[in-house]
């Protein structure tokens, strides 16, 4: 048995056979043929399995992720029955006595070389399509295991270098199990993925995919950040008993969903959920949810060979709307950039994407893009209790133009004879330094803020969050961090306007108690730790917590603030 440590992602145990989901090698030697009906017999045969695999694929999207995210599927069906794409392939077999993948090769470089240099950008994009489908084709000419997370079909533990939100949004709750990744932190998107998902996590592990092997037998302990490959009887019995230990105490939190999120001394706060999708919206009832803090919007536009309609933007909104009554939403306009691109915008390559053209600062750019987002979330707002939150606002200029874009729109839509509510707050996320130290200013013009901690304490601890080199350096409880969140809370109470936080750091059991004292309003954060959260915050006053805010506030260093925190809970 071998032992990785990594960082818990995502609570839970999670024990199964081991799928590597990794590129596989396509290297392979040139070589002259001299059977050319057996080469284009080889070729034919690793077409019909693609496109089977891609059929499969299709429709697994389709009921997971909606008919829109499946149509980049049946772009690439598209491409793999293109004659102008197989007969060069074939020709090259039979002319050039071409072994089928050095053809295959040849010819699909050719093409994507020439879409890549097309100035219309619909052209461009079948470069990547072209490029997606020859690797998985070239994968069956060499036999070789291309891996496709919707085609699992038993229980699994996934294992990959990382996992992109279009991964996880392919993976098949029910058979992923849990999963542990080369790299990234406890708010890297995959960990996020996770905890939405409610399947364990151990990530910024380094080497799993080196040292797990396909069908290894592996537990994923989410809790302690550990995975055990190929372990004993008695350590699985052993993990088996600790797995329902969890599932007990999961089903005690399960018996506050319906009550109140009330402190001892009978405050009362809000308990909300992050999603991704209106699929999640689910969940957050399921567990209780008081809201949503945060609807992360940008997966509405991944997946896709292109942009999102305003239709199809506005049925998600508005079916996200409707299936929380009269409880509050705050949609978070298009965050990409970063870590999160998409395929089909020319978006330039970057030193530091985190620190670069991302966000409200590509929609200010691209002020098509962003109209349709507001246009759509506009017409959606009659159904239901719409907020709308401006991300990665540095200035209050920034926030000044989105805000004037969208009472544009909404200008535009009265005079169209379209209804939309009267009573949407806009406010913006807390994720910069120099945000959260101006957030007097900020505090006169918004009508919210919601400390979006995750990006916060990476920037104020220069500090990669998806790097595990430096993920001692990502410390929700370190002094800075606390004196910042404080700040905002104190200047927006001070002009009458809520404080929410949507970051990470909203449902950790040691933060929970210090955000209290802080007077922090609405906690937002994974639907499945909310009952949780729930149960510990009716368990703390608030009166007592805020008796300490003082003491907190002047402690030099995160393990002070933690050790405080144990003493006084």
């Amino acid at each position: 048995m071998t032992q990785i440590q990594g960082i818990a992602a995502s609570s839970g145990i999670a024990i199964a056979k081991a799928y590597q989901l990794v590129t596989p090698d396509l290297t392979f030697e040139k070589k002259t043929i001299d059977n050319p009906n057996e080469e284009i017999n080889r070729l034919d045969q690793a077409l019909e399995k693609s496109k089977a695999e891609l059929e499969k694929i299709k429709e697994h999207a389709k009921r997971e992720i909606g008919d829109e995210h499946a149509e980049i599927f049946s772009a690439h069906l598209l491409v793999l029955s293109d004659p102008e794409l197989i007969k060069p392939i074939k020709e090259k077999i039979t002319t050039d006595n071409e072994m089928a993948e050095g053809a295959l090769k040849e010819t699909a470089d050719m093409f994507i070389d020439m879409f890549k240099n097309m100035d219309n950008e619909y052209m461009r994009e079948r470069a990547a399509d072209i490029q997606d489908v020859t690797k998985r084709v070239m994968a069956h000419l060499l036999n070789v295991t291309f891996p496709d997370p919707a085609l699992i079909d038993e229980e699994v533990i996934v294992i990959a270098h990382d996992l992109t939100p279009s991964d996880t949004a392919q993976l098949n709750r029910e058979f992923v199990k849990g999963f542990a990744t080369d790299i990234g932190g406890r708010t890297s998107h995959s960990a996020i993925m996770a905890r939405s998902l409610e399947i364990p996590a151990v990530v910024g592990t380094k080497d799993s995919t080196q040292s797990i092997k396909q069908n290894d037998i592996v537990i994923v302990d989410g809790m302690n950040g550990v995975v055990l490959i190929n372990p004993s009887e008695d350590e699985i019995n052993s993990y088996r008993e600790k797995q329902a230990e969890h599932e007990a105490q999961k089903a005690v939190w399960a018996q506050m969903k319906d009550e109140a999120s009330v402190t001892s001394d009978g405050k009362q706060v809000e308990l909300a959920a992050n999603i991704g999708t209106p699929e999640d919206v689910e969940s957050v009832l399921n567990n209780g949810g008081e809201g949503i803090g945060l609807y992360r919007t940008e997966f509405l536009y991944m997946g896709k060979s292109e942009l999102p309609t305003e239709d199809e933007q506005y049925d998600a909104y508005k079916s996200v709307l409707e299936k929380m009554g009269d409880k509050p939403v705050v949609v978070r306009t298009l965050d990409i950039g970063g870590d999160k691109e998409l395929s089909y915008l020319d978006l330039p390559k970057e030193m530091n994407p985190f620190l670069g053209f991302r966000a409200i600062r590509f929609c200010l750019e691209n002020e098509s893009i962003f109209r349709t987002q507001l246009r759509a979330l506009l017409r959606a707002s009659v159904y239901g209790n719409l907020k709308i939150m401006f991300p990665m606002i540095a200035t209050l200029e920034e926030f000044r133009q989105a805000k004037e874009i969208l009472l544009d729109e909404k200008n535009n839509l009265s005079n169209e004879g379209v209804a939309v509510s009267d009573q949407i707050e806009v406010g913006i996320m807390v994720e910069i330094p120099s945000t959260a130290v101006t957030a007097k200013q900020f505090a006169k013009e918004v009508d919210f803020f919601s400390i979006g901690t995750n990006d916060l304490i990476q920037y104020t601890m220069a500090a990669d969050r998806m790097n595990e080199q430096v993920s001692y350096l990502y410390q929700p409880y370190h002094p800075a961090i606390l004196n910042l969140v404080h700040n905002v809370i104190e200047a927006a109470h001070g002009e009458g306007k809520w404080v929410g936080m949507c970051g990470e750091m909203a449902g950790d059991p040691i933060a929970i108690p210090i955000l209290l004292g802080l007077g922090l309003d609405e906690f937002s954060m994974s639907a499945t730790s909310i009952l949780q959260a729930r149960t510990q915050l009716r368990q703390l006053s608030k009166e007592d917590m805020q008796s300490h805010k003082e003491t907190l506030l002047s402690m030099g260093t995160a393990d002070e603030v933690v050790a405080f925190v144990k003493e006084i809970t």
